[in-house]
């Protein structure tokens, strides 16, 4: 190893702590994403910084420190984290941080999560946000672990009880569980045998009506963890939470650290032998838990849907699995008083039924909210395929639930293909995203041609073409605007790498200009044509009034077609697609210097995948991606099938309907995404979630419809409307203009949305189009 060497007097007196100390200290990493360094002012000087660049050393100065000056500096490349490490001697000036300020210094935990957010920066990687690698609960904030907590732990509570979360529990939970109660509890009574559980039913009838700041105790047992003065206390230095319930930022505080002891009291065990050999517990089972289950199973399940009130759901799974299969003598009620330094561990004890940030929840790395869709996509499949008369349920509700069941769908793909990526080489990762990146889109779009070809109806076609141009125009207008305005009411002013992103930039003007190239090009040599008009051509004086004018390169004009149209739009279909390689080869390859990224892990030193453990393997998470593109066809298919009666009843137009619902839902998580990065400051990643997903619709999605429709003519014809034309062209322009300065506020957030929602005005009052 190197021998590390100070860089200036706080670095050196940073580096003379005791190592002991050190290795205690912990810091919270509760946000689910990695701190993000961008602010100048916040310069500071560290003995033991590793600086990982991504893909070789991004340095546009050579030998240029990063603000947290290292010793230890490994270059960052998808074979090896920690290879090739070599040391750099260099001093703290203020030069040398004016130079090193437009670096993106990101913190990763191990070498799977920094694979991650290397590839988030990486041109044609789909960007994503939450962690592939379990996180130790012990490392996270307080906040964090109460999410997390089993509700079997009395603990230090602040504040009242009578909360709104509290009261609202009793409203929609609280009274008809603790009615059920009271009920069992009277059938228990008239069964005789059953009076001890009877007793039990009329206790926990209470406790249930209001749960807050009881406990129910095992009275036969009970363990205690309390904090020993001598000799395993250590002064360490309180960290501040990321997740903050204020904003107000707290000072470092020395607080005392004990190591809990358990200290069991001495009772003798009770017997299993008694429980099992008595009568009442036969009648229990036979009368009494049924019914309670069933209670509590509506409870957990409408309490695990809400999200926010989980607590409630582990406070009934609790119950039901432990409390109600115990010996009633040896269940407990009583009111919890404050502890003096003792965690004691009962049976159960809640004090909060309402918690916002459970909105953070996952279950083996799934946010809590894809979880609960999951059941919606089982819903769709089964009424769409069963209910194929629309007897029970309409057709524009079927597809409704077919569209949304797409949302958790994209969830899992993009789980998917950020775990396989953040496991493989750069080549693997470029495989899967070019494969998967586009796959929700392309099952909609190509089931949707292929029932218009079905049914003959060319409206599919131009439905299609909407919903293009829709995630086109969302993409490059809403998505970037929503974060700037987002993260710009949080962080004023964020700024971002103004050259990365005049590479995405020039990248949208060569595929909106190749896309739309045979729309130009029909206007100039197609022929014109008006149809109702109301004139003869016998009366000369009074003009023609003709309605429906366009220009038609099909039926009437095939030999300019097949001759010009067709051989342009296959050529812009090869070169579209190549662009997108050269541009993948610019920004990873030769001058991958312009992504000056940073990455070591919260504590400045050496990533290493020692100890991690990915939620999903590379195995699983391929079987995910493909049961999660199957049942992605299978609900497009639903959803195109069943949207016939809105294309032909609505009074709104079908250009509104594809820009608007078919064009952006499916993008939802990539909203979602953009938005939390906005949050943490990182508005270059918001940036790029867009741009990514607008560069691979032009170069990547249109191309494989132009050769799915040459190898089997469903009749898309890569020719848009004016409409279409002209608003992505000057979407595309002003996007270019805001992203000039490298600076972004709300006020840019908010001219960009304006655009949209002016933009989407045009296409609501629009007239229907050619088919429908």
């Amino acid at each position: 190893m190197v021998e590390a060497r100070g860089c200036s007097r706080m670095a050196l007196t940073k580096h003379t702590m005791s190592t002991d100390v050190e290795s205690r200290r912990r810091r919270s990493t509760e946000s689910s994403e990695p701190l993000w360094d961008h602010d100048p002012k916040g310069r500071r000087c560290s003995s033991q910084c590793d600086r990982l660049c991504v893909a070789g050393a991004y340095l546009e100065i050579p030998d240029t420190p990063s603000p947290c000056t290292s010793q230890y500096c490994g270059h960052y490349t998808p074979k090896c984290l920690s290879a090739h490490r070599h040391s750099l001697h260099s001093r703290c000036t203020d030069d040398v941080w004016q130079e090193a300020s437009i670096r993106t210094t990101v913190r990763a935990e191990n070498e799977f999560e920094a694979h991650k957010l290397a590839n988030n920066y990486k041109f044609g990687f789909r960007k994503w946000k939450s962690h592939v690698t379990e996180r130790p609960i012990e490392d996270r904030s307080d906040v964090v672990k109460e999410l997390y907590s089993e509700l079997n732990y009395i603990k230090h509570h602040s504040g009242s009880l009578i909360t709104a979360g509290n009261v609202i529990y009793v409203l929609l939970f609280g009274w008809w569980i603790s009615i059920f109660y009271f009920l069992v509890s009277l059938l228990m009574f008239c069964t005789i045998a059953g009076i001890p559980y009877g007793k039990l039913c009329l206790q926990l009838s209470g406790y249930f009506l209001w749960p807050f700041g009881k406990a129910l105790q095992k009275s036969s047992s009970m363990l205690r963890k309390c904090c020993v003065k001598f000799p395993h206390c250590e002064a360490i230095p309180e960290e501040v939470d990321e997740v903050k319930e204020s904003s107000a930022v707290k000072e470092s505080t020395p607080l005392l650290r004990c190591a809990p002891t358990e200290i069991p009291v001495t009772t003798p065990p009770p017997k299993q032998a008694r429980y099992w050999c008595r009568m009442s517990t036969y009648v229990w089972l036979v009368l009494g838990y049924p019914l309670l289950a069933v209670v509590h199973f509506l409870a957990i399940f409408l309490s695990w849907m809400m999200v926010f009130t989980i607590p409630v759901s582990k406070m009934n799974v609790r119950t039901l699995s432990i409390i109600l299969l115990m010996p009633p003598e040896e269940v407990q009620v009583w009111t919890v008083k404050k502890p003096q330094g003792c965690e004691t561990r009962v049976l159960l004890c809640c004090y909060r039924a309402f918690n916002w940030y459970y909105y953070k929840y996952t279950v083996d790395g799934i946010n809590v909210f894809a979880v609960n869709l999951l059941p919606l996509v089982i819903f769709t499949l089964v009424i769409g395929y069963v209910d194929r008369d629309n007897y029970y349920v309409s057709s524009e509700a079927k597809f409704a639930i077919a569209l949304s069941s797409i949302i958790p769908l994209s969830y899992y793909i993009g789980m998917g293909i950020a775990s396989i990526s953040a496991q493989s080489n750069f080549a693997v990762g470029a495989v899967v995203n070019a494969t998967f990146g586009s796959i929700t889109e392309m099952a909609f779009y190509i089931t949707a041609l292929l029932q218009g070809h079905r049914a003959g109806n060319k409206c599919y076609a131009e439905i299609v073409k909407s919903a293009l141009t829709g995630t086109l125009l969302g993409c490059i207008l809403f998505i970037p605007g929503i974060c700037m305005i987002i993260g710009g009411c949080k962080h004023s002013e964020q700024r971002f790498n103004s050259r990365s992103a005049g590479v995405s930039s020039a990248l949208l003007f060569i595929s909106v200009g190749g896309v739309f190239a045979p729309t130009l090009f029909s206007k100039a040599y197609g022929n014109f044509i008006c149809e109702g008009c109301n004139n003869s051509l016998s009366n000369t004086t009074k003009p023609f009034i003709c309605n429906n004018c366009h220009y038609d390169l099909s039926e009437n004009n095939r030999p300019l077609f097949l001759s010009h149209i067709e051989p342009l739009v296959y050529t812009i279909s090869v070169l579209l697609p190549a662009a997108y390689l050269v541009g993948l080869i610019f920004t990873l390859k030769t001058h991958s210097h312009i992504y000056d990224l940073h990455i070591s892990d919260a504590h400045c030193h050496v990533i290493s995948d020692h100890g991690a453990v990915v939620h999903w393997s590379r195995a699983r998470a391929l079987v995910v991606l493909i049961l999660a593109t199957v049942l992605m066809a299978a609900c497009a298919d639903l959803s195109t099938e069943h949207i016939k009666p809105i294309i032909s009843n609505s009074s709104v137009s079908q250009y509104f309907i594809g820009v608007t619902i078919l064009a952006m839902v499916p993008e939802l998580p990539e909203i979602v995404n953009g938005i939390q990065f906005a949050l943490q400051n990182n508005i270059s990643l918001s940036l790029e979630v867009g741009s990514c997903i607008a560069v691979q619709v032009c170069m990547l999605q249109i191309p494989l419809l132009i050769f799915f429709n040459a190898f089997y003519d469903v009749g898309f014809i890569l020719i848009f409307s004016d409409l279409h034309l002209w608003a992505s062209i000057f979407s595309v322009i002003l996007v270019n203009y805001i992203f000039m300065d490298g600076k972004s506020d709300y006020f840019q957030g908010t001219a960009l949305v304006v655009v949209y929602l002016i933009l989407l005005a045009l296409y609501f009052f629009a007239p229907t189009p050619l088919g429908c």
